[in-house]
């Protein structure tokens, strides 16, 4: 009762009653297994979240879709629906020739030579085509050559290649100043390096500049429909349309003149290419390192499908370029899918943002 009424502070004696406490504390530690100390520098890193994974962009699902290989069964399919619809049509032609001739003379004669028109019109394609393969066919038989010389060191066989390059354009009159220096020079050079060395820079040169320009039109092109054009597969339709085009235009600028099967062709060859190096499959982060893609895609979702479809489309250019240019690059530098998207898209995405 006394010291409860006490006034004044109290004192404790804080040591003395820790002491007991640390001996029981020493004791638990001699009997149970030492806890190592957990710290920052010591913890588990933390799991990093799953990536998201990235819907394909146009240009990738349109390479999908035309480097796919149909199966044996289509093929066989499509072939025996070709054969059986000439032999029906050209069956119901003969009844109505034969029927109108019987009938009315005149008539069936005008009939018969109506048809034996289409008929030319349609050999005549038809040999357009074969010719536009045989000339597909030269080129990469000429890029063939080229890359064995260079190999080989074989200096009379770059000199054969670049006589067959020489016929190849004897008909274009924009490259009559650098056919008649290369004629002129090439026989100064003794090596195989040399002569297709001066072969690219005489004669190829203005011919890659012509073909870089249509690559940064058509990736220009595809971004501007992607980024502006809001409907569902508004941005599929102008990459396969663009690409397309591209394409023959490289063709064209190398000098395979390639037809409506041809083109064909060209295009299955590149895609194919494409898909199996895995090199359409652009990530991410391309969009951040060309034309401010990254700061485009976190203000619209549609400026950064552009980039991406301008960069895929650029990819696709230049292996258009390395499939129809009859020699390998060498002495030229190979086109940087950087910088043409830089080229096509910077100006226009900058326009657009300001």
């Amino acid at each position: 009762m006394t010291e409860s009424r006490r006034k004044g502070p109290v004192s404790f004696d804080i040591e003395a009653e820790a002491a007991p406490k640390k001996t029981a504390k020493a004791g638990a530690k001699a009997t149970t297994k030492a806890v190592p100390e957990i710290s920052p520098a010591t913890a588990d890193p933390v799991p990093d979240a799953p990536p998201v994974a990235r819907p394909p962009a146009a240009m990738e699902r349109a390479a999908a879709l035309a480097a796919r290989k149909p199966s044996a069964l289509a093929r066989w399919f499509w072939r025996l629906f070709a054969a059986l619809f000439t032999f029906v049509i050209s069956l119901a032609a003969y009844d109505f020739i034969a029927g109108l001739i019987a009938r009315n003379e005149i008539l069936g004669w005008i009939a018969l030579g109506l048809t034996g028109a289409f008929i030319a019109v349609l050999s005549a394609i038809a040999l357009r085509e074969l010719a536009a393969f045989a000339r597909l066919k030269r080129i990469d038989t000429l890029h063939a050559q080229a890359e064995d010389a260079l190999r080989d060191k074989d200096a009379n066989a770059a000199r054969a290649v670049t006589d067959k390059l020489l016929a190849l354009y004897r008909q274009r009159d924009d490259l009559a100043w650098g056919r008649e220096r290369l004629t002129e020079r090439r026989g100064e050079i003794f090596d195989a390096d040399g002569v297709l060395h001066l072969a690219e820079r005489e004669l190829l040169a203005p011919l890659d500049a012509a073909a870089r320009r249509e690559v940064e039109a058509a990736s220009r092109q595809v971004a501007a429909v992607t980024a502006l054009v809001p409907l569902a597969l508004a941005d599929v339709f102008a990459a396969l349309t663009s690409n397309l085009r591209m394409i023959r235009r490289i063709a064209e600028i190398y000098g395979g003149r390639s037809g409506t099967l041809g083109s064909w062709r060209v295009t299955k060859t590149v895609l194919t290419h494409l898909v199996a190096t895995g090199a359409v499959a652009v990530g991410d982060d391309l969009i951040g390192s060309v034309a401010g893609g990254g700061m485009l895609a976190k203000v619209s979702r549609r400026f950064g499908e552009g980039v991406v479809n301008g960069a895929l489309t650029a990819r696709v250019g230049v292996a258009a370029i390395e499939v129809c240019r009859p020699l390998p690059f060498s002495a030229e530098k190979r086109p940087s899918v950087s910088s043409l998207v830089k080229r096509s898209l910077t100006g226009l995405f900058d326009k657009g943002e300001s």
